[in-house]
């Protein structure tokens, strides 16, 4: 059966680790970490099938070398406690063979990690034990566009509920704080730039491991299955097992039994019977389901049928508000299928949002059409009144005046296209042909869309009284018969 496991940790140089040291481990290689001088030694260390380095887009070419990945990430990350590295551990499922678990770990990592923008060095890892596992070491520092390590954090003002920026205030005088140039000072905060470290991930890469890990069982025929989620959260009644360890497993491997062994024996026992008596127990509740199972409430068009062919508002439901609204009410249902009220208040959105869409179009033509009648409008003033103001431009300044004074009114036109064109970035040589025959081309597109519109407004408008009816008539029918007969006296008395 195969076996659910992902887990994540930090590799951290304050905790005494180092990325160089992790990769030689899992990589089973000899690695000299620069940063201080350490070699790494592991290449005596037995089964690791397989290893390589996985690369996002904007990483350089030369980190698929895994001595060059991470003596960078051990260079780049400065401080005594700095992160150096993410590592998820998953159990590879030992129904596949070696190449399909390898084709499983590579398309998880890349999906869920290098297509982040992190480097992966994967190495898989099988001893032959019945435990097919890999290790995946994660960068934790982003790339700019030009191939080098971005920054894992920027600092920002904190603002408050409002937006605006939060003052440093001085407890000895409660005014806020200045520099030495006198300029305040705001209060700062880290902002990370990207969510990578967001606790929430490791529930969504173990989700996103079960899924993987299922789509490859299931294309290659394999009956079992995984859940990345507990027992609990599965409510199976279940007891788990404990985890053996490698001393444990060897040597259960070779028939001496142990107490962590023993304890899964009995554990195994438990939850086998456990399941039989949860099936007898499903098995005697669906029986009485079935045996006690309320009839269904009525719908809403079987109540309207029934008062109708009776014809007595007072029977089975009493009074109503209107016959002929519940008639209306029946008959557009009928008419489009319809027997429930949630069914009706579907249709409704449905058509609302036919007429809603037709509308918007309806106004992107006029707004549209607006704009070209305005385009066409002041490109014939520059047209018209071109020559003209190029003849003011090449007078003498002492005769402008008067030339001015006398084609004031062209000239004041042209103007005002030629701001008109510069605030709409339109350049000179516009062409007001192809204006128009935009303009002709939109008054016939608005004319199918209107001629679609008009008649899906009438349903509209239809349909939502049909609603606001069918609203009534269940208010009407959910009362009761003392209520509806007091507010049938109240009616009469304001009347």
């Amino acid at each position: 059966m195969a076996i659910y496991h992902l887990s994540a940790k930090i590799i951290s140089r304050g905790k005494g680790k180092s990325a160089v040291a992790a990769a030689a481990y899992r990589a089973g290689e000899k690695i000299t970490n620069e940063y201080d001088g350490i070699t790494h030694d592991y290449t005596k260390k037995g089964g690791v099938l397989h290893s390589e380095i996985l690369l996002p887009e904007n990483a350089p070419p030369e980190f698929s070398d895994r001595y060059t990945l991470w003596n960078s990430v051990e260079k780049i990350e400065k401080a005594a406690n700095s992160q150096l590295a993410r590592e998820i551990e998953i159990s590879l499922p030992r129904e596949l063979t070696a190449g399909q678990n390898l084709a499983l770990a590579r398309e998880f990592v890349k999906s869920t990690f290098v297509d982040k923008g992190m480097c992966a060095d994967l190495c898989v890892h099988d001893k032959n034990d019945g435990n097919p596992h890999a290790h995946v070491l994660l960068t934790t520092r982003p790339f700019n566009e030009s191939k080098t390590w971005g920054v894992k954090e920027r600092k920002d003002y904190a603002v408050d509920e409002y937006g605006n920026r939060i003052p440093l205030i001085d407890p000895a005088t409660g005014l806020q704080k200045v520099d030495s140039r006198n300029r305040k000072q705001w209060k700062r905060i880290c902002v990370e730039v990207n969510d990578w470290n967001n606790r929430g991930n490791v529930e969504l890469w173990r989700k996103a491991w079960g899924n993987i890990c299922n789509e490859y069982l299931a294309r290659n025929y394999v009956e079992s299955r995984v859940d990345h989620r507990s027992y609990e959260r599965q409510s199976i009644e279940q007891i788990p097992t404990v985890h053996l360890g490698i001393a444990a497993t060897q040597m259960e491997k070779h028939g001496i039994k142990t107490e962590r062994g023993n304890i899964n024996r009995a554990i195994a026992v438990i939850n086998k019977k456990s399941r039989q008596l949860w099936n007898e127990i499903v098995g005697l509740k669906d029986k009485l389901k079935e045996a006690f199972a309320p009839a269904a409430p009525p719908t809403l068009a079987a109540m309207l049928q029934s008062i109708l062919e009776s014809g007595d508002l007072h029977q089975n439901y009493g009074k109503i508000r209107d016959l002929n609204m519940a008639a209306h009410v029946l008959g557009f249902m009928q008419k489009h299928g319809i027997s429930k009220n949630s069914e009706l208040r579907d249709k409704v959105s449905e058509i609302h949002n036919q007429y809603n869409n037709l509308r918007e179009n309806l106004r992107f033509y006029d707004r549209r059409s607006h704009t070209l009648k305005e385009h066409i409008r002041q490109g014939e003033y520059y047209q018209e009144h071109r020559n003209l103001y190029a003849m003011y431009q090449q007078i003498k300044p002492k005769k402008q005046l008067k030339f001015f004074e006398e084609n004031r009114a062209g000239l004041k036109l042209f103007e005002a296209a030629q701001r008109y064109f510069k605030e709409h970035y339109i350049k000179p040589d516009f062409s007001i042909r192809a204006w128009k025959s935009e303009l002709e081309k939109l008054a016939i597109e608005r004319g199918k869309v209107y001629r679609e519109y008009a008649p899906l407004k009438e349903q509209f408008d239809r349909a939502y009284s049909i609603q606001r009816s069918a609203e009534l008539l269940v208010r009407d029918l959910s009362r009761q018969p003392l209520q509806r007969d007091k507010d049938a006296i109240s009616r009469r008395w304001d009347r």
